[in-house]
């Protein structure tokens, strides 16, 4: 058995420039492949995995094989062939996350602990976070944050609408999912 199987990473992504903070902590297995941590992102932030997303790292972008790829621009790196280990290899060490290239999610997922290995939790595992996520194609932050006032005043032009596709969103709730 290999060193990064007996070992577990706690992870972090926070919503980056959202106010108050929205974020979750979760464990992985160090030699998930990024294109998995993508799909566990997507349950952890209750996204919908209906949008392109990519990693960042330093300068290279790392991302899932794009069949309309014309070769030009910047060669990214297949996500299905690096695992966060190669990446992620002390605590503190940061990833980039983009999630919806029109609405622009940014996160920060960072390597917050590395544990020992423990054959009773079931990976992956979300343990701790802070706030509803925005909902899907609400129009990136500054969408969410007009939503959120539309939904907050009943006298607002935009209320009703607002409740008829979003229903009783609590943005300060963490909704498991």
């Amino acid at each position: 058995m290999t060193t990064a199987r007996r070992r577990t990473y706690q992870l972090r992504v926070a919503l980056s420039g959202a106010k108050p903070p929205i974020w979750r902590r979760f464990l992985v297995s160090p030699t998930m492949p990024l294109s998995e941590l993508h799909d566990v992102l997507q349950v952890v932030m209750r996204w919908e995995d209906c949008h392109l997303h990519r990693f960042r790292h330093g300068e290279r972008y790392y991302e899932p094989p794009n069949p309309w790829d014309d070769g030009f621009g910047p060669a990214n790196v297949d996500s299905r062939k690096v695992q966060i280990g190669q990446l992620l290899r002390k605590p503190k060490d940061r990833i980039a996350y983009t999630y919806d290239f029109g609405d622009s999610w940014r996160h920060r997922v960072a390597l917050q602990k590395i544990l020992p290995f423990d054959p009773t939790v079931r990976l992956p595992a979300c343990i701790a976070g802070k706030r509803s996520c925005p909902p899907e194609d609400c129009g990136g932050l500054w969408g969410y944050y007009e939503m959120l006032e539309a939904l907050g005043d009943p006298g607002h032009e935009q209320h009703e609408d607002m409740v008829d596709w979003i229903g009783s969103y609590r943005p300060r709730r963490l909704q498991p999912r």
